[in-house]
């Protein structure tokens, strides 16, 4: 009986012997040495103090400044206003007044789209700050002309006024100059034709800073004729003689377009020159005008070519011979002949021996109780001849000598 109780006992013990021991969900865990590092302070995009706080505010919400331009989203388009989302702490809007200015240029907007707007003042207008579009539709139109003008492309004019160059235009909105020289044949000499009406054009010089634009008419009327003119220049010739149009008249000269044969391609390239009014006529010139007009058909005589331009320097005169040429011998010292009186100045009187050339009374040698009057006949004696300096000096027929004349 002894025996049992032992086995029992020793059962027991050994059963209780091998028990896992009792386990925990946190299991202590052995403590690291402390080491010098420091700790590193949390990090959060949360704001930690009120100055950070005003440091991300003033990241995020713009202040817009009057007349400053600032960049924007579109996020609605209304019948009469533009809402512009421009990260300040209220929308801003286009709208009224600035909304029909710039309403040709709105219509091309989407909403979503990116835009830059003027800020027009800082007071909030029914809960939006006022803002405008003038700039930004004004620069969307260079930027319009800028790429006509590089794509070659047509674009549509109306006339507003004539002056002594040309016509000024409106294109979209702004105004322009087309010169006299940039209307084609139909229109020469009768440009007040297109007065308030609209008519196509090239732009053939945008310069956005000096706020200038140049239009063509001829670029697109006669757009064959000027496909021709690179072959024209390479066919011209100096001192060739050719016809032309003219096509402006100025104080300083005569524009021309003229026509050049091209052999081979059975046309004709037009090319644009000026006749400077030193090379209108062997006379002295006091405007243009008065001896031609915009249409005349004339001949002129090719001095050269400008490179820079492309243009052609031209002349009158030299289709004729010079009129000073032999005048030494013509009119020899001592030589009597009868002029007419052509300019009478305070220094002497001019008189015309022939056409191209006038000698001159000094005013010592006037007789001072004659009147001279332009158109008047007069005789003379010539007493000095200088062609070269285009110079003869006269002196009024005398029936005798006074004393001392020398």
């Amino acid at each position: 009986m002894s025996t049992k109780t032992i086995k029992s006992k020793k059962d027991k013990t050994e059963t209780t012997s091998l028990k896992k021991p009792p386990t925990s969900k946190n299991p202590p865990t052995s403590k690291k040495p402390p080491t010098s590092k420091s700790k590193k302070p949390p990090t959060s995009k949360n704001p930690q103090t009120m100055a950070q706080l005003l440091d991300q505010v003033k990241q995020v919400i713009v202040v817009p400044q009057k007349d400053e331009r600032i960049a924007g989203k579109i996020l609605e388009k209304q019948k009469n206003a533009l809402i512009i989302d421009i990260k300040a702490k209220t929308l801003a809007a286009v709208g009224n007044k600035e909304f029909e200015i710039a309403k040709d240029y709105i219509d091309e907007l989407k909403e979503g789209q990116e835009i830059e707007v003027t800020v027009i003042s800082q007071d909030t207008n029914r809960g939006y700050i006022p803002v405008s579009l003038r700039q930004a539709a004004v620069d969307a139109k260079w930027d319009v002309f800028e790429e006509a003008l590089k794509k070659d492309s047509e674009l549509t004019a109306k006339g507003l006024e004539t002056n002594k160059g040309g016509m000024i235009v409106s294109v979209s909105g702004v105004r322009g100059f087309v010169p006299s020289s940039q209307f084609g044949k139909n229109f020469m000499g009768r440009i007040d034709d297109l007065l308030n009406k609209t008519f196509k054009v090239k732009a053939i010089e945008v310069d956005r800073e000096k706020n200038r634009l140049i239009f063509s008419e001829r670029h697109v009327s006669e757009a064959g004729e000027l496909a021709l003119r690179d072959s024209a220049l390479l066919a011209v010739k100096a001192q060739a003689i050719y016809e032309g149009v003219v096509s402006g008249v100025m104080h300083f000269g005569l524009f021309v377009t003229v026509e050049i044969p091209i052999k081979g391609k059975d046309g004709v390239g037009h090319i644009e020159g000026l006749v400077h009014i030193s090379e209108i006529s062997w006379e002295k010139v006091d405007h243009p005008k008065d001896y031609h007009r915009v249409g005349d058909r004339i001949k002129v005589k090719v001095l050269g070519v400008d490179e820079k331009t492309n243009k052609l320097n031209l002349s009158i005169k030299q289709l004729f011979d010079d009129p000073w040429t032999g005048t030494d011998q013509n009119y020899s010292v001592g030589t009597t002949l009868t002029g007419t009186v052509s300019r009478v100045e305070p220094f002497g009187v001019f008189v015309n021996v022939e056409d191209g050339v006038d000698g001159l009374i000094h005013v010592s040698k006037l007789n001072t109780d004659e009147t001279y009057e332009k158109g008047a006949k007069i005789t003379v004696t010539v007493e000095s001849v200088d062609p070269e300096r285009r110079r003869m000096s006269l002196s009024p027929i005398l029936t005798e000598v006074p004393v001392g004349y020398k």
